[in-house]
């Protein structure tokens, strides 16, 4: 008999609201000219797909991260962006259409460029092969998960056309967004007897390993982005 995990599920609808709420906000037209904004399209593929991943390798091997917690900020630093960047775009007024059309190609790329890296680095971190051992299937529903919502967003946004319902669809974006913070922090806080879910054993390496290829990331981006003259929404 097959179990329905409903935690699972309740997850990937929280993920497809927001993102079909981030792309329904976005104006067909914007989205149009950003695809053939080339060289920021190319400069997210390069920093997404060659830098961040690095910098989750270089942040592990530095700070010596145990196996399990390593191997996990490999594969994050190794995703696509998605649907956190696109709601952080919306928040602090940046360039949604060009996140959302990179969060288009990122994912599409991912299928390729997420097991490469992961076989290039987990091999080099701890000679490792963690392709056979991780949950592809989870991985690639989500994969799909961002894509559906991606498309119907647009689709309801060239096909109604409103500012009004752009507005709603803001507003379910940001409360999908909001609500899957605190799913996570809940689910995350309890997931069960292992000693890498538990909050009161984790060193001051596991909370500075989670932040520094953020931080490093984002400094990295500014100043590629500066040295191409990006216009400063497209920065973000």
């Amino acid at each position: 008999m097959v179990q329905i995990d409903y935690i699972e599920i309740a997850g990937y609808c929280l993920l497809f609201c927001l993102v079909f709420g981030m792309s329904a906000t976005v104006d067909i037209g914007c989205m149009q000219a950003q695809m053939k904004n080339r060289k920021a399209i190319l400069t997210g593929i390069f920093l997404q797909f060659a830098v961040l991943p690095f910098l989750g390798f270089a942040v592990v091997k530095a700070l010596n991260m145990s196996h399990a917690m390593g191997i996990t900020l490999l594969v994050v630093t190794s995703s696509p962006g998605g649907s956190y960047s696109n709601w952080w775009c919306s928040m602090f007024n940046a360039d949604l259409a060009l996140s959302v059309c990179m969060t288009c190609v990122s994912t599409f790329l991912s299928i390729l460029m997420l097991p490469v890296n992961l076989l290039i680095y987990a091999q080099l971190a701890y000679e490792d092969d963690v392709i056979g051992s991780l949950d592809w299937k989870s991985l690639f529903i989500s994969l799909a998960v961002v894509i559906a919502a991606i498309g119907l967003g647009l689709v309801v946004s060239e096909k109604f056309n409103s500012h009004n319902l752009n507005v709603h669809a803001n507003r379910l974006g940001n409360v999908a967004g909001i609500s899957l913070v605190i799913f996570s922090a809940v689910v995350g806080a309890g997931g069960g007897g292992d000693e890498n879910n538990d909050a009161a054993v984790r060193t001051w390496e596991f909370y500075l390993g989670v932040a520094l290829p953020c931080v490093l990331g984002l400094i990295v981006a500014n100043i590629v982005t500066s040295f191409l003259h990006l216009a400063k929404p497209e920065r973000v």
